[in-house]
């Protein structure tokens, strides 16, 4: 299954029997103060900082996220994609719940896009996917509905059928749904990375979709972070996931290595383009 993304000159394919897409998680108000200021004063250098240091990590995607109690959404968001447009080459995914600033970003975003996200409940199909089917776009499907995130992997199953038989009803191809099965802090729930990965596992072997991961947050709440997030990504990527969200800066590394081992890397250059950039930065 391939999902086609694209910028200016710049063509990513999502591919479930290819090397794992990296999507840059850090251009996000959450947790960020300086950003929320920036944005707030229509400020973007720190933006332009944020996905230069993506960009030069590995990202082949930016998710795009200024959702924040003191920042007017549906203004900036616009104003935030036409810039990293206007400053890089890289297919960019709209990171937002609310309906009309979705509506106001792709009238404002040109290339193909990522919508981040529409889930199974009814509201969020019925209000989502028709931009998905007008703009001709991609989204991610989040395997929730009305009772929450299910516990196993049939139940994500079956919401994840929900979510792609809505998108068809409206036209809008298999290939242009990536799932993500949802992952929660393995803190507050030790079983919560296993139901992820089982997840990940029986969603492709049903519907040979492709699959989408924030890698992150599994670790929230415990010490040494970034060793739980390398494990899980590293897991996810045998189980078969096909892009992940994260901080390319931590993860590129690993991830291209899994790529390499899976056999998903021929003559393993991606792992050595990626090394070479390392090594002409000095890392």
């Amino acid at each position: 299954m391939q999902t086609v993304l694209y910028s200016g000159q710049n063509r990513v394919t999502i591919d479930s029997q290819g090397p794992i897409t990296i999507i840059g998680e850090k251009i996000n108000p959450t947790g960020n103060p300086h950003l929320v200021e920036a944005l707030k004063a229509g400020d973007l250098t720190h933006v332009h900082l944020l996905a230069s240091r993506q960009i030069e990590a590995g990202a082949e995607v930016l998710d795009v996220n200024v959702g924040h109690p003191q920042v007017e959404e549906i203004r900036c968001l616009p104003l935030v994609l036409k810039f990293l447009q206007e400053s890089f080459d890289i297919p960019l995914a709209i990171d937002s719940p609310d309906p009309a600033s979705l509506a106001a970003a792709l009238g404002a975003v040109r290339g193909r896009t990522l919508i981040n996200s529409v889930n199974g409940h009814r509201s969020s199909l019925e209000r989502i996917l028709p931009l998905v089917a007008e703009h001709r776009v991609a989204v991610i499907g989040l395997t929730l509905d009305e009772q929450g995130i299910p516990d196993n992997a049939d139940q994500r199953l079956r919401v994840a059928e929900r979510i792609l038989e809505a998108a068809a009803g409206l036209g809008i191809s298999p290939s242009d749904v990536l799932i993500d099965p949802l992952v929660l802090s393995v803190a507050s729930d030790d079983q919560s990375a296993l139901a992820a990965l089982s997840a990940i596992q029986r969603i492709r072997q049903a519907l040979d979709v492709n699959i989408v991961l924030g890698a992150s947050n599994v670790s929230f709440g415990l010490p040494q972070r970034l060793t739980v997030n390398r494990a899980f990504a590293a897991m996810a990527a045998f189980a078969g996931a096909s892009a992940v969200i994260t901080d390319p800066a931590t993860l590129a590394p690993l991830i291209r290595a899994a790529d390499l081992l899976l056999g998903r890397d021929a003559f393993a250059a991606r792992y050595l383009a990626h090394h070479r950039r390392g090594e002409q930065k000095g890392g």
